[in-house]
């Protein structure tokens, strides 16, 4: 069994979510069954990269892992694109095996069984402004299936009013999950600077927004990748 895997790298910091600031190995799955407008690895996505992406077993990947990380057992977060969409329970086993703890982000769009192997699930389903709707049914599923990892948690990116009161439903779906919020970055071309104002003053109004509404459930982050290397990939 191979994997489709369009990027390993690090270790570099987890710049969002409850593992932020955390020395991580990333490993980046090719395809994604969501089609987001503010997609921020269309490079993992979108099929038209399609050719860029490794065939890897478990096996290989391993190897990359342990030769980025020097052996050192630490955080491997699985990403994508959608992770979830392929079999990653070997590598898991592999690893944890090797006292590496493992990470997974994923929209909740699919669940597996490995989900409960995983020391840390991010279930991050897209507010409207991504274009995409949620099937709740389908996120259920995953929170169910992530029941035995060692946390589990849901982090929404938000960019406007909307998905502000989305993520307030969302929250009231599924209340027993710590919840994250992050300011969406609304320019996510490689090539193109941010803009660090812009970014801090759309962090001070989610903050002052939670804050004026009496909602102090969620932890309200920056996503910390973004404010130190822009736009660049493989950091």
């Amino acid at each position: 069994m191979t994997l489709r895997i369009a990027e390993i790298f690090g270790p570099t910091i987890q710049g969002e979510g409850a593992l932020i600031g955390e020395p991580t190995v990333f490993v980046r799955a090719g395809g994604c069954d969501y089609r987001c407008s503010w997609c921020d690895s269309l490079h993992a996505v979108d099929s038209a990269y399609r050719h860029t992406w490794t065939p890897m077993s478990d096996a290989e990947i391993w190897d990359e892992v342990l030769r980025l990380s020097g052996g050192q057992a630490l955080t491997v977060s699985l990403s994508g694109g959608n992770p979830a969409i392929q079999d990653f329970a070997p590598l898991i086993a592999r690893g944890r095996a090797a006292g590496y703890r493992f990470a997974c982000e994923t929209q909740g769009s699919v669940s597996r069984p490995w989900f409960g192997d995983l020391d840390t699930l991010v279930l991050s389903p897209k507010p409207p402004s991504s274009g995409e709707s949620v099937d709740w049914a389908a996120f259920a599923a995953c929170v169910k299936a992530g029941q035995t990892a060692r946390q589990m948690v849901m982090k929404i990116v938000i960019f406007d009013e909307a998905d502000y009161d989305w993520a307030k439903d969302a929250h009231a779906r599924h209340p027993d999950l710590p919840l994250y919020l992050q300011p969406g970055n609304p320019d996510v071309d490689p090539e193109s600077p941010v803009d660090p104002q812009d970014l801090a003053d759309r962090l001070e109004w989610l903050t002052e927004r939670a804050m004026t509404d009496g909602w102090f459930t969620p932890r309200i982050l920056p996503q910390l990748h973004v404010l130190i290397w822009g736009n660049k990939r493989g950091v």
